[in-house]
């Protein structure tokens, strides 16, 4: 048999492993919370993934050299994780950063310059894993936002590009990765 210890030292709550009075307002809260969720979850998701998607198309037909990552028939509806060839994540990050929220990285490695490793296990090259973001659509995000989000993503990538020489050779078929 597996003792536990008590978290915290004191009264005799919980046979002894917590002290304390239950948060029975959070705790009702929570559970209102999670049955509204519920109750919206099917059309907030068919709303977030229709975002996803029309913002994804916009861009790909702006955008050369623009690729999705991840499967398009199973992920969650309300995120993207995109490659822009030649840009680096973090320098679009820099260049959106007061008109969109996004990341180049999950939140558990953040602090972490080296490329994702989930991008790289799905076979992308570390050239392309950092030429990678993520954005994600909520709720309380609205249909207007996506002309906006696709124009600023659409004139910071032509910049970023218009700025780096590789980009121009890779243009004229010098490719510096292959």
């Amino acid at each position: 048999r597996i003792k536990l210890r008590a978290q915290m030292e004191g009264g005799g709550h919980e046979r002894g492993m917590r002290s304390g009075t239950l948060n029975v307002p959070g705790i009702v809260g929570l559970g209102k919370a999670l049955e509204l969720a519920r109750q919206e979850m099917n059309a907030e998701s068919t709303t977030l993934g229709g975002w996803r998607d029309e913002l994804e198309s916009k861009l790909l037909q702006e955008i050369d050299e623009m690729y999705i990552n991840g499967s398009q028939d199973h992920r969650l509806p309300h995120v993207t994780n995109m490659t822009f060839r030649h840009v680096k994540g973090e320098r679009l990050m820099m260049a959106l950063k007061g008109t969109l929220a996004l990341s180049s990285g999950s939140a558990c490695t953040s602090a972490s310059l080296d490329p994702s490793h989930v991008l790289l296990a799905m076979g992308l090259t570390e050239e392309m894993a950092h030429s990678s973001i993520r954005i994600s659509f909520g709720r309380f995000n609205h249909g207007e936002d996506l002309p906006v989000a696709t124009k600023a993503i659409i004139e910071a990538v032509n910049q970023l590009r218009a700025e780096n020489p590789v980009w121009e050779m890779f243009k004229d078929g010098v490719d510096l990765n292959s």
